[in-house]
């Protein structure tokens, strides 16, 4: 059963350290996407890995955890001006409406956004209805659980 999702709302990210972090839905993004910096790929005793700090520093959720993973690849994204750039995506898990849903992330800097997650179609499909008159759907039933 699908789940009604409005234009924003707030999401955990267990693997990522990230709770009630913002979220904003974005129905023309095919790929999510995660506000991070220095995105760098390292080689480890001959492996590939990518290191990465999620948010920045004016983030308050910003922790200053630098994440390391070789479960990520590489793939040409069109950004939301049609350029296209090359990207890092990690696999992980969003929690939201009570589930863990499995996520792939584009890690891209979005400093100059308000939202520091955009979550796109690959996502919502199959799993949600966007009805963008609402907000906080699953933050405000997540709170509700803890009462």
């Amino acid at each position: 059963m699908k789940k009604t999702i409005g234009r924003k709302d707030k999401a955990d990210f267990p693997e990522l350290m990230l709770t009630d972090i913002e979220v904003k839905v974005d129905t023309g993004a095919y790929t999510s996407s995660i506000h991070c910096h220095h995105v760098e790929e390292v080689e480890i005793e001959g492996e590939k890995y990518i290191k990465f700090f999620l948010l920045d520093p004016s983030h308050s959720e910003y922790n200053e955890k630098e994440f390391t993973t070789k479960n990520y690849k590489e793939k040409l994204i069109k950004s939301s001006n049609g350029v296209s750039e090359s990207r890092y995506i990690v696999t992980t898990i969003i929690h939201i409406f009570g589930e863990d849903y499995p996520i792939k992330l584009s890690l891209t800097e979005r400093s100059e956004m308000k939202y520091p997650i955009l979550l796109g179609r690959k996502l919502l499909n199959g799993n949600f209805i966007v009805d963008t008159s609402k907000n906080n759907l699953s933050y405000k039933l997540k709170k509700k659980s803890v009462l």
